[in-house]
């Protein structure tokens, strides 16, 4: 294998860990995403509670 062989080859393997490494990094920004929403879900679903309790107090 010439040198040319093994610089272009190189290369490939470079861009193919750069691509793997970006799709990664879009999957923990997505999984990230979703646990702030799951987090939240139950915040939201007292503070809708509580508002609903104090409505109906009066």
């Amino acid at each position: 294998m010439g040198m040319k062989d093994q610089m272009q080859e190189k290369a490939g393997q470079f861009q193919q860990q750069a691509k793997q490494r970006a799709q990664q990094g879009k999957e923990q920004l997505q999984n990230r995403g979703r646990r702030r929403d799951d987090e939240q879900d139950p915040r939201r679903r007292r503070e809708s509670e509580e508002r609903f309790d104090q409505d109906h107090e009066v």
